[in-house]
């Protein structure tokens, strides 16, 4: 169970009209929040500028995600920053992208590090420019120890080719008898989630996508089979703390059954 590290009406102080972080239980604080930060280049396109601006504009939101989502208690936050197919972006904006990622991770470690935020990656971050992979790689490096947050960058990213990967694995361990064949007729939804590059971290207890979109976009797909989906219209460099709230309220008047039957239903 999450609990904040900070009192939730200092988290979400000053809100807007209309909305009461009040409502907010500390005890009910989702333990795995994952999000697909969607919307950036058409918020560019809104404001009238490059879809490079709509990125960096999407930084300043990643950003306050990770503090809030920090103080609030979450235990894991997964983000979804870069996706197998998005290589077939133009090249200059791909290009934009690592670099972007590279600087932003190298001014943002030292303060998520004495915070005590630990980082992990998944993805297959060999095929990143060399700067942008040391980078990453640093910073799991540093803050491995750390005890706080866990942050999980989802960077070169795919659900399917994860679930591929970690067949093979399973086939390959057969293969080699590192399993037998009693073991391998054993081996259940949470022997195979063991293979996958999430091993040790919980599922998401919810998923929030920005922009509107109604989709999963191949991010996360064994993981989320029960997670709470909260798909909010707001661009992603708009979505502030206060939208986390929302998104946190929404996920707390859920009841979750797990394909069971609630007492509530009874």
């Amino acid at each position: 169970m999450a609990y904040p590290r900070k009192p939730l009406a200092e988290v979400f102080e000053g809100p807007p009209a209309g909305l009461d972080p009040s409502l907010l239980d500390a005890e009910r604080i989702p333990a795995h929040i994952a999000v697909i930060m969607d919307g950036n280049g058409r918020w560019a396109a809104r404001h009238g500028r490059q879809r490079a601006a709509g990125h960096k504009a999407g930084i300043r939101g990643v950003r306050q995600l990770i503090r809030t989502a920090s103080d609030a208690g979450v235990d894991f936050l997964t983000i979804y920053s870069f996706s197998t197919e998005n290589w077939s972006r133009p090249r200059a904006e791909v290009k934009a992208l690592m670099e972007l990622f590279a600087r932003t991770m190298a001014a943002e470690l030292d303060g998520m590090h004495e915070e005590g935020v630990r980082i992990r990656l998944i993805g297959d971050v060999s095929e990143l420019p060399r700067r942008t992979r040391e980078t990453f790689e640093d910073a799991v490096e540093k803050t491995q120890a750390n005890t706080g947050m866990t942050l999980i960058i989802a960077v070169n990213y795919g659900s399917r080719s994860e679930i591929v990967e970690a067949a093979r694995e399973v086939a390959r361990a057969a293969l080699q008898a590192d399993i037998s064949p009693e073991e391998l007729d054993a081996l259940d939804e949470q022997g195979f989630a063991s293979y996958l590059q999430t091993s040790g971290i919980p599922d998401p207890d919810l998923l929030i996508r920005t922009s509107g979109e109604y989709r999963l976009s191949n991010f996360l797909l064994y993981q989320t089979a029960y997670s709470e989906l909260y798909i909010t219209p707001v661009l992603w460099p708009d979505f502030d703390r206060f939208e986390l709230c929302r998104a946190l309220l929404a996920y707390q008047g859920r009841n979750r059954r797990f394909g069971s039957v609630s007492t509530d239903d009874d």
